[in-house]
């Protein structure tokens, strides 16, 4: 409307377009394209201007299309970001967290989905949840996200398994109302439960299973990928991969069984990464991924799997946290970017800080996979 009041509003970030790429920038010049955050409300015709010289531009009429195209973009690109072990930042750096988070935010468009591997805190108390709560709420609203619990949030470094604070600060009655959840194994509880989404043409289902799963907690998990055959599985999990290249088993470290709650028997006996594999991941043809953190040392795993239907399972431990080498006591903020290309059968792996603003490009933190099988 060339008649309308001016109106007030913030620029939060600009992007300027190269191909297909989107750059943050803080100028541009006339004939580019470009993408603003933070002004909502635009019609064609509006002119955006400094507040200090109101000055529209003439008003363009613009004709209807002489041609019409119809069809259907389909995407391609399904992008999974990880932030592995954040208690550090929880306890320590809160800054890096919220650098972290807020990267999420600013990339949501062509994020599908957060997932949090787990030790949100480190010590397992109020101070620190609140802290990791208010990180992870600011993606409320903006992109989806999901999260274990660690050793770190139950008890008192998992002496038993009592999860009280974590489903204070992470509470079943919100997020079992967002718009991906699917269920949990105990109706009333974050502990261990599964979302759906769709990307890229395909079905995706994320388990999100607690910090040494139990007997119990497996059988569950196999009956959800069972009821969804058709799903490509993801498992979100806390230990499970070890720094060796191969998964968690007798005669590593920081095994579950080797923790309070591993005392446990019978249903509630807990596993350690090569029993989830044998008990879980290697039985089921559309499982595709398992993520974890927890394991120190260079803090990195990468191991391919068959499993007993043929298909490959694709397993990462990543973890940056205080105590792992190289992390200058846990104060980098790097997390995970993993981009999965389905057409051309891809998935690739970077490790990006928004803290310091830089990747890391040794061959055990930027990787891919080709000839991936989405069938």
């Amino acid at each position: 409307d060339p008649d309308a009041a001016p109106k007030k509003a913030k620029a939060v970030s600009m992007y300027e377009f190269e191909g297909l790429a989107k750059n943050p920038v803080t100028e541009s010049t006339a004939g580019n394209i470009i993408c603003l955050s933070g002004i909502g409300d635009i019609t064609i015709g509006d002119t955006i201007c400094a507040p200090e010289c109101v000055e529209p531009l003439p008003f363009v009429k613009i004709s209807a299309p002489t041609m019409v195209f119809s069809g259907c973009k389909t995407q391609k690109q399904v992008r999974l970001v990880l932030l592995p072990d954040i208690q550090t930042y929880s306890r320590l750096y809160p800054d890096i967290l919220k650098s972290q988070t807020q990267w999420a935010i600013d990339h949501a468009d062509s994020i599908d989905f957060v997932l949090q591997q787990g030790d949100m805190t480190d010590h397992n108390v109020d101070k620190e949840w609140e802290v990791a709560a208010a990180a992870l709420n600011t993606m409320d609203n903006q992109v989806p996200y999901a999260f274990v619990m660690g050793n770190h949030d139950l008890g008192k470094n998992s002496n038993k398994r009592d999860s009280e604070l974590f489903n204070r600060y992470f509470p079943y009655d919100k997020y079992s109302k967002t718009r991906n959840f699917g269920g949990a194994f105990e109706e009333g509880k974050m502990d261990n439960v599964w979302y759906t989404f769709k990307a890229a043409g395909l079905k995706w289902l994320i388990l999100c299973l607690e910090f040494g799963p139990r007997n119990s907690v497996l059988d569950w998990a196999s009956e959800i990928v069972k009821k969804h055959p058709h799903h490509k599985v993801i498992i979100n999990t806390h230990a499970y991969m070890y720094s060796d290249d191969i998964r968690m088993g007798e005669g590593d470290r920081w095994l579950p069984q080797k923790y309070g709650l591993g005392k446990d028997t019978g249903e509630n006996a807990v596993n350690n990464g090569e029993q989830m594999w044998d008990k879980l991941v290697s039985k089921y043809p559309n499982i595709l991924f398992v993520f974890s953190g927890h394991v120190l040392n260079s803090g990195v795993g990468t191991l391919v799997s068959i499993g007993d239907h043929g298909n490959k399972v694709f397993q990462m431990l990543a973890n940056f946290q205080d105590g792992v080498k190289g992390t200058n006591r846990g104060q980098t903020g790097f997390l995970r970017i993993v981009d999965i290309d389905v057409k051309k059968q891809q998935v690739r792996v970077k490790t990006y800080s928004p803290y310091l603003k830089e990747y890391k490009n040794d061959v055990k933190n930027k990787f891919s996979f080709e000839g991936v099988n989405f069938k």
